[in-house]
């Protein structure tokens, strides 16, 4: 048997990053202003243009999958990863996606690889009408490693009030959705850097960029009340369901009740624990809605269920 190989062990910790959330939590609420809604820690912040609409918006980066990527050859997925994943995190609210903005930067900035970044990013953005509106190209020598590029973007939708979607109408008995992920999508690489090594690295299997949900969303709102979403990324379908649960409100979800994209078994046969899969990946569910029982149709992908309590728990 393999090595058992964990997130930690790659030299990243979701208890760090948890924490620093928490420092973070009082400065940011010292700079609330009348016009801000919606809570601390949200996948997308909210701000008020009028009594009607509100803004939501949200910054990410592409993260270390972008050194496979480039050693693939596979920059314009990762470009393609980036769009996506802010536009997923800005749907959670409802929102259209608007407008979305870029920064790359390196050591010293490689023409080729910042267009096949941001052609990455355009195809999706021009699929569902989202303007790039410009960014910025920094060089910074002494602070990124030399060949290393890295791409960070802010994606900003609109939302009326009344079609606000954030989680606080789930009751006990609603069913969890669950949309298929393409694969690992951008979290999780710096394990699967660790399991690769300087390796051949099969992109098909490990680098399919991000998918994006809207078309999913937006044929589930029109038929069904939509009452919370979740963009299954950093910490699993369990970290990311239990930030659109109200207090009081958790839920159990059923990981027999989808197929696996072949990647979650081939980072298994590299030593990777089911608990350190659950916890770190998606493991083959992108995205979340919450939803009505009544709601639900023949064809949906049922994981789970709100129950009383708090939290996600595993039902094994």
């Amino acid at each position: 048997m393999a090595e058992e190989q964990t997130y930690a062990a790659a030299g990243v910790s979701l208890a760090t990053a948890d924490a620093i959330v928490e420092r973070l939590r009082a400065a940011v609420a010292s700079t609330t202003t009348a016009a801000v809604a919606g809570a601390f820690g949200s996948f997308a912040g909210l701000f008020a243009i009028d009594e009607r609409r509100l803004l939501a918006a949200s910054t990410d980066s592409v993260g270390s999958k972008l050194v496979l990527g480039r050693r693939a050859g596979r920059l314009r997925w990762c470009g393609a990863d980036l769009a996506a994943h802010c536009i997923n995190d800005v749907l959670t609210t409802g929102a259209e996606p608007l407008f979305f903005l870029d920064y790359v930067a390196a050591n010293t900035i490689d023409a080729e690889q910042v267009a096949e970044l941001v052609e990455g990013a355009a195809e999706v953005c021009r699929a569902v009408g989202c303007a790039i509106l410009g960014g910025e190209t920094a060089e910074l020598p002494g602070i990124y490693r030399e060949d290393e590029i890295d791409f960070c973007g802010t994606c900003v939708g609109v939302v009326e009030r009344e079609r606000l979607i954030d989680g606080s109408r789930i009751e006990a008995g609603d069913l969890v959705l669950g949309f298929a992920s393409a694969g690992i999508h951008a979290n999780g690489f710096s394990l699967v850097r660790r399991l690769v090594g300087d390796g051949e690295i099969d992109a098909d299997l490990l680098l399919p960029p991000t998918r994006l949900y809207l078309d999913e969303v937006r044929a589930l709102g029109a038929r069904a009340d939509v009452r919370g979403l979740a963009h299954v990324t950093g910490g699993g379908i369990a970290g990311n369901l239990a930030r659109v649960l109200p207090n009081g409100l958790g839920a159990v979800v059923d990981p027999s009740s989808w197929e696996r994209p072949p990647v979650f078994a081939w980072l298994a046969e590299q030593g990777v624990s089911e608990d350190e899969l659950r916890r770190v990946f998606n493991i083959g569910i992108g995205y979340c809605a919450v939803v009505p029982a009544a709601d639900t149709r023949p064809g949906d992908v049922v994981i789970g269920q709100v129950e009383p309590g708090e939290g996600v728990r595993w039902l094994d």
